[in-house]
């Protein structure tokens, strides 16, 4: 994406099921557990750029031991700094007390993280400032080991408000309206509730209170409790958590949205976001990796045992497409497989711009997620070109000479790399001409490549949403090359409404396609439709949010997918640039054809898997309107 927009966190999970000691004799260390939870951080660094955290739960320890540990950072190598900061101890070992690293009870009753259980977070904020507090994991912290509570996520819940009402209903008094503490005194509400159960029920059967506590472990209903936490939660998430007691869970939202895979042997339970990860990390097959299906989650007991549980009843799914797109690595078999898939559809729709000139066309692309797409891209033009010299020899009722052959062998793909991201700038200047200036020197560009005049530009992007970097930098040094024609060829459809569910594009007033629907709607003197969308969603303002529906849809209805792309083209199109310009999108029913299982398109359609999307759009159609630059949500 040739934009930056904010999005989705990570986690990592891992749960050691033997002892330390046997990590130890095998692999040469009782850190195995540090090691592979770091892999799988930095592995996923894409997901987390505001910061990273790391929680420890150590199993069998007596009273008066630390036995759970927590280390955050936002420094600008937050993952560096959060490992640093736990293995600072084990440095100073080895240099002092080498010994003491082969014995693990002492490092477990003296060394924070040394450990069963490891719980790692990596925050790529879509609200909220970058600061510690706001760094999973989050603690619920007491006295009593089945009361504390350790929760990270990967998550965005569209009715925070109602839930945190709720909990005040309940008689907390929550210090945030955040989801994440939201989410996490909802949990730790239940969580209390099923300690209060359990040990009224022993209790009346006469057990001591030390003998209770026993009994709360290995009677703990983890199930009950995330089922009811979960109840009245509208949005995407992942949700890790561990009890204090060791009983852990990876919980994935009923439709789907957000990502989550586990891997589990004799020796290790792992749960990740994405799963190239988790191959890398162990050196396994990726059919050994399974996906946590939607409405479901991994329990592991304290004892070691783990399960998959249902804890919801599922809806349509609708796995995020964006994830596919762009988000997640595109090392991921399928992921990999998808994205030429989107590039190869591209192009029928390129040709008919550049009139299927091939000879004086230049293709490229804007680094670097777009690669996988453009490789797609240039094997369907391979395809196309020898289909083409295919016809041209056939058609041939003599031997053609070798020039003639050589002339028809000459038909093949241009490509050059032209869009080359050359650094990264701030300023704090205050005169926009003169900061749009620096951003438009983001992007360097090859010259000499292009024939000034004759040569269309085909440039490839994975998705093009708010359009402020193509018409502000890309488009501007692109023209400096001269082309007759720049072509810029998105391999996702146009970005229509808000996301809610993890995503960072929550107002519809950014997107490009919006303003060049509004702009169109005026243009063709059908303004009325933007007052009739208005009123249809201020009258739905105070209904429950089963009952909203999604009017925003009836602002692009007037209009062919063709018609919006050109306006896009001629709003993204800078007055000093003198090449044609064009934009074109790939279409909604060739998305579904190249993710056939990743249905969660309501980006491009509206349709959003649950209640919470339709009043998201509705809000932020409203703020449009009023002229308030404020969230949906």
């Amino acid at each position: 994406m040739s934009e930056p927009i904010k999005h989705e966190c990570g986690i990592a999970f891992i749960r050691l099921l033997k002892p330390l000691e046997y990590y130890l004799g095998k692999y040469g260390t009782s850190l195995y557990g540090l090691n592979k939870l770091q892999l799988l951080m930095e592995k996923q660094h894409n997901r987390g750029q505001d910061g990273a955290g790391v929680a420890c739960i150590k199993l069998g320890l007596l009273p008066g031991k630390k036995y759970i540990n927590r280390v955050r950072s936002n420094a600008t190598t937050s993952i560096k700094d959060v490992f640093d900061q736990i293995f600072a101890p084990f440095r100073q070992l080895r240099e002092d007390h080498p010994h003491r690293l082969n014995d693990v009870q002492w490092l477990k009753e003296n060394i924070d993280f040394t450990g069963e259980i490891f719980l790692g977070h990596l925050r790529y904020g879509t609200y909220g400032k970058n600061s510690i507090q706001n760094l999973h994991p989050f603690l619920r912290e007491n006295n009593w080991k089945t009361r504390n509570l350790v929760l990270a996520g990967n998550f965005n819940l569209t009715n925070v408000d109602e839930l945190f009402k709720t909990l005040v209903d309940l008689g907390q008094y929550p210090v945030e309206t955040s989801d994440t503490v939201t989410v996490l005194e909802r949990i730790g509400h239940f969580v209390d509730e099923e300690n209060e159960r359990l040990f009224k029920a022993f209790r009346a059967k006469g057990y001591s209170k030390k003998e209770i506590t026993d009994f709360i472990i290995t009677h703990f209903d983890l199930k009950s409790v995330l089922t009811r936490a979960a109840s009245k939660w509208d949005g995407g998430y992942v949700m890790a958590g561990i009890i204090g007691h060791g009983d852990a869970f990876i919980m994935r939202d009923p439709a789907g949205i957000r990502p989550a895979y586990f891997y589990a042997d004799d020796e290790v339970v792992i749960a990740t976001s994405e799963r190239p990860v988790i191959q890398t990390t162990l050196n396994v097959k990726a059919h050994q990796i399974d996906e946590i299906p939607p409405a479901h989650f991994l329990q592991v007991k304290s004892n070691g045992e783990w399960s998959l549980q249902q804890f919801a009843e599922p809806i349509r799914t609708a796995s995020c497409s964006f994830e596919r797109i762009y988000f997640s690595r595109g090392t991921d078999q399928e992921i990999y497989h998808e994205r030429k898939q989107l590039g190869k559809m591209l192009l029928p729709s390129i040709l008919k711009a550049i009139d299927y000139d091939l000879e004086n066309t230049v293709f490229s692309y804007i680094p670097n997620t777009a690669a996988v797409a453009f490789q797609g891209l240039m094997e369907a033009l391979a395809e196309f070109c020898d289909e083409k010299r295919k016809e041209k020899l056939l058609a041939l009722d003599y031997t053609p000479t070798k020039n003639e052959i050589d002339e028809i062998f000459n038909i093949k793909p241009r490509f050059e790399r032209i869009a080359v991201k050359d650094i990264k700038i701030r300023t704090f200047i205050a005169e926009d001409e003169q900061r749009d200036d620096l951003v438009a020197h983001v992007y360097d560009v090859t010259y000499g490549a292009i024939r000034a005049g004759i040569d269309n530009l085909v440039v490839l992007d994975d998705s093009i949403v708010r359009g402020t970097t193509l018409r502000k930098s890309i488009i501007r040094i692109l023209d400096r090359l001269e082309p007759k024609h720049i072509i810029v060829a998105s391999s996702a459809p146009q970005i229509r409404y808000p996301d809610c569910y993890g995503i960072d594009m929550a107002k519809l007033s950014d997107f490009i396609a919006f303003k060049a629907a509004i702009e169109l709607l005026k243009e063709t003197n059908q303004a009325h439709i933007i007052n009739q969308v208005y009123r249809m969603a201020k009258a739905q303002e105070n209904l429950p949010r089963e009952q909203i529906q999604n009017p925003v849809k009836k602002i692009y209805e007037p209009f062919s997918d063709e018609e919006i792309s050109n306006k896009i083209s001629q709003l993204v199109k800078n007055h000093q640039v003198k090449s044609r310009v064009s934009v074109i999108f790939q279409t909604v029913d060739h998305l579904h054809q190249a993710i056939p299982h990743h249905s969660g398109d309501w980006y491009f359609t509206g349709n959003y898997p649950t209640p919470g999307g339709n009043k998201v759009v509705n809000k932020s159609f409203i703020n449009f309107i009023e002229g308030k630059n404020e969230r949906g949500y």
